[in-house]
């Protein structure tokens, strides 16, 4: 089954799938419909900084077994069988946070959500865009993402094809296929000499 995954040698911290997760999880679902919603929807994706400043887009990976979901006292956290996804019903959820504690990613972040109850602050995280997939698109965040950092497609799929990129770079006789954009692998060449550039 498919799901996002995650490429993060190639983030460039433009944070557009944060943007593009916020409005998909918005009740408009337009951005400028979500811009005026209150609350204010937010995204279940958060892109953070790496030791040279490059970009991670940090998302829910819907573990299999998902402490999350053992460490759920109200019995909010629940596997959908045919597509994996861990999923929070935000009617049975009691804001106790046992699930941010169990979660070793750190994705599970408690707030008003406009899909959510009312008034209410519950435990929000990805749910691979869930609403989007069963209309036959694909989430939201790969939608948005640019150099190919998020893919929606199958874990198999994802080695077998690092596993040629690798194969293709480090074979002799060859030009080898770069496993990471030219343009990306420059910008992050010079965000690590700048940084370094600082250090000294």
């Amino acid at each position: 089954m498919n799901q996002v995954v995650v490429h993060p040698e190639r983030c460039v911290g433009c944070m557009q799938c944060m943007l593009a997760c916020a409005t998909a999880h918005s009740q408009s679902g337009t951005l400028f419909g979500a811009t005026l919603e209150q609350p204010l929807p937010k995204s279940r994706i958060h892109v953070g900084a790496g030791r040279f400043n490059e970009g991670f887009p940090n998302r829910c990976r819907h573990c299999d077994p998902a402490p999350c979901q053992a460490a759920c006292l109200a019995g909010a956290i629940n596997r959908v069988a045919n597509t994996g996804t861990v999923m929070i019903n935000p009617d049975r959820c009691i804001n106790c946070a046992s699930c941010a504690m169990a979660c070793p990613y750190g994705v599970i972040r408690f707030h008003e959500d406009p899909l959510g109850p009312p008034n209410r602050q519950i435990a929000v995280k990805c749910d691979n865009c869930s609403s989007r997939v069963v209309r036959g698109l694909i989430p939201a965040c790969v939608e948005v993402c640019k150099t190919g950092t998020l893919t929606w497609e199958t874990v198999d799929d994802a080695m077998r094809r690092k596993n040629r990129e690798v194969s293709r770079a480090m074979s002799s006789g060859g030009p080898g296929q770069p496993a990471v954009p030219d343009g990306v692998a420059l910008l992050k060449t010079i965000k690590q000499a700048e940084l370094e550039i600082g250090e000294r």
